[in-house]
């Protein structure tokens, strides 16, 4: 399987099927491999991906990025004429020929630097989009697949873990490696493409120009087509607010959640995918116009005319199978499937008894080890079966060495997103390197700067708050495989 995911001899997808087709020659019976297909961590991915299509379909994305962009504003100068015309050409002056051809040459040198500075600021803004999807999705459980991945191995190889990683848990580590890794990465690109002139780039102690004017009209131009917020996009984003209320007051940890103080329950009565799954369900019941008895105030907040017939709900089930990466669903279930197999077998525990002599080795120079193991192995292969693959082989490593599981399976979550150097590395590399600014080379260059900035990063807050956060000082007991 692992051969298959870095070579792609089949889709991803398919070769997570495999486990419940090759289990079957004595390592797990077909009953117990196919239920890995669609655990907790399954649902909580779905359900938080069908919040995310109603985002997508009612527009409410592009209303937030025209909001930021008219916020943030233009700057920096060096943007594209505006109507697509050639700058006007050099007239003919009285002195003669030669001073001609001199400024016509000089404004062709002038256009020319001018043109090659606005492409290598293209170059930065559109690695800024790739590398800021995938820095940015290390701060939630739901941002991105390893950390799911993480979520569901330690659920299955740590059913005793009380919950350790939950959503409140993760954004709480994970948030501030985020803001420290967005920011150093700015100062790195701005570095590369565009320097540290601030009166240029910032536009500081400058008036707006005139291309700087056009550009802010067009933006404001096309929120202004959006018109007012409808009721199905306040609705949205209502229901946006609570999933993300209901996920950090279940379990925070610090003091007791909602889940124990209402319904006097344990994690394994309710978890994330609950919520996730709660919030998905009301998309598919709550109507997307207002209620025939608010028809007086319809006018104010949607413009659209009441039409007969049932109101349609917030999201149908046409729009959630036609946007919802199932291959992803599959891919997941398979990485739990293979880690069960693993498990039951006793491969993981046998190849983590090969990593005992690292006890030798302090636990963050292992963590560092790792951590660039794995952010080498992700540019050649998908970032979910990477975080598969290794998070249970670590787990049973942490086991035979006595050092608590999470010292190096988060940290290694972590690295897994962190694909920054080839295009085919992430699907976010992927689509910034088919819009035909940045060749292989510019991003291999940036990408590996980035990648040792991650893992200095990871380094730090593992070591910091981290180890606060999860007492990773200590061997837990949840971590002891007799359960003692």
């Amino acid at each position: 399987m692992a051969v298959f995911w870095c070579t792609e001899a089949l889709p991803l997808a398919v070769t997570a099927l495999l486990p419940a087709l090759l289990f079957l020659f004595g390592v797990m019976q077909s009953k117990d491999v196919c239920m890995q297909y669609l655990k907790d961590t399954n649902l909580l991915f779905v359900g938080g991906l069908m919040v995310a299509v109603a985002v997508e379909h009612w527009n409410l994305h592009k209303r937030i990025a025209l909001r930021v962009l008219l916020f943030v504003g233009v700057r920096p100068t060096q943007l594209a004429e505006a109507d697509g015309k050639p700058p006007p050409k050099m007239e003919k002056q009285s002195e003669g020929q030669v001073v001609v051809t001199f400024l016509n040459a000089s404004a062709e040198a002038a256009r020319r630097k001018e043109a090659a500075e606005r492409k290598k600021m293209c170059k930065g803004m559109t690695l800024c989009v790739c590398y800021a999807a995938s820095i940015g999705g290390t701060a939630t459980l739901t941002g991105t697949g390893p950390n799911l991945v993480l979520k569901g191995q330690m659920n299955q190889l740590f059913p005793q873990n009380e919950d350790v990683i939950n959503f409140a848990s993760w954004f709480g580590f994970a948030f501030p490696n985020m803001i420290l890794m967005l920011t150093l990465a700015w100062l790195w690109l701005q570095f590369v493409f565009m320097g540290f002139n601030l009166r240029k780039t910032w536009g500081c102690g400058s008036v707006k120009t005139e291309k700087e004017v056009a550009a802010y009209e067009v933006i404001r131009e096309q929120h202004r087509q959006l018109g007012p917020m409808s009721f199905g996009e306040l609705s949205v984003l209502g229901l946006f607010v609570l999933l993300v209320v209901l996920w950090f007051t279940r379990d925070p940890g610090f003091i007791a959640g909602w889940a124990t103080d209402v319904f006097n329950s344990k994690a394994e009565y309710v978890t994330d995918a609950t919520v996730a799954v709660f919030v998905a369900v009301l998309l598919f019941v709550l109507p997307s116009k207002p209620p025939r008895l608010c028809s007086w105030r319809s006018q104010g907040i949607d413009t659209a005319p009441h039409h007969t017939g049932p109101t349609p709900a917030l999201l149908t089930w046409k729009v959630v199978q036609k946007k919802l990466p199932w291959n992803i669903v599959l891919l997941l279930g398979g990485g739990f499937a293979l880690a069960k197999g693993s498990e039951e077998s006793g491969l993981s525990k046998w190849m983590g008894d090969q990593m005992t002599p690292l006890q030798t080795i302090p636990p963050w120079a292992i963590a560092v080890i790792l951590c660039l193991l794995i952010a080498t192995f992700t540019e050649c292969t998908s970032n979910v079966a990477t975080a598969t693959l290794f998070l249970p082989v670590l787990a049973s490593m942490a086991q035979s060495i006595g050092m608590n599981p999470l010292y190096v399976m988060v940290p290694c979550t972590l690295s897994a997103s962190f694909a920054f150097m080839l295009p085919v590395a992430t699907p976010p590399n992927a689509i910034v390197f088919s819009y035909g600014y940045i060749k292989v080379s510019d991003m291999a260059k940036t990408g590996i700067v980035m990648n040792v900035i991650g893992i200095l990063c990871i380094t730090l807050a593992i070591n910091s708050w981290g180890k606060a956060m999860f007492q990773l000082d200590t061997f837990p007991s949840w971590a002891n495989a007799t359960g003692v």
